[in-house]
């Protein structure tokens, strides 16, 4: 399989390049410090991608999506320090299918590897936790999702800048705002955000 490792850390980069490298059926095409190189570096025979997600230039989610829509079969693998709900799900969203720590050790992030590339989802034990946990300060009628779009309104974001953030469609924001709406018995998205902020007190 043939991997590109993507990280602003050169120490990252040419650690996983090495310790990789050495198994015998894993082979590393290259390296790049930001999404933009990496996107630039995909080619047809491009089996995985390992990628940072917070990075100068163009960040790991931009890059994914991209490479996701000119490379479909490249299965990326998110590759971070980060555990929060909202970089996952964003990562998730933009295309990736798997998630690991970059803590995980290189004999296991290979196996994940070779895992993924059969088509598994790879998500780490810790970051299946932050996921499944109900979204904090929300109601559990709420969806994660929901509970995404319902911040974002409460931080003045345009349902086009929604879309824009959460991958979605302005049409999906339009109409989960609207669920949203209904579940919480609430007139418009001013009232949501004078609810979202004061549950947040």
């Amino acid at each position: 399989m043939k991997l590109i490792i993507v990280d602003d850390d050169p120490l990252v980069c040419q650690s996983l390049k090495l310790l990789l490298g050495k198994e015998p059926d894993l082979s590393v095409q290259g390296t790049a410090v930001n999404g933009k190189e990496a996107v630039g570096l995909c080619t047809d025979d491009t089996d995985i991608v390992l990628m940072d997600i917070q990075m100068p230039v163009m960040n790991g989610i931009e890059s994914t999506k991209i490479i996701k829509v000119k490379f479909p079969h490249i299965q990326v693998m998110m590759l971070t320090t980060f555990r929060d709900e909202q970089n996952i799900r964003h990562a998730l969203n933009a295309g990736a299918a798997g998630y690991v720590l970059k803590s995980t050790p290189a004999e296991k992030m290979a196996d994940q590897i070779r895992a993924l590339k059969t088509g598994a989802a790879i998500l780490d034990p810790d970051v299946f936790k932050t996921i499944m946990q109900p979204a904090a300060g929300m109601p559990e009628g709420l969806t994660a999702r929901e509970a995404d779009i319902v911040e974002c309104v409460a931080q003045g974001l345009s349902n086009k800048e929604i879309s824009e953030e959460l991958y979605l469609s302005t049409g999906t924001v339009r109409n989960m705002l609207s669920i949203i709406l209904d579940k919480l018995e609430l007139r418009d998205r001013t009232q949501l955000a004078i609810y979202y902020w004061q549950r947040k007190k």
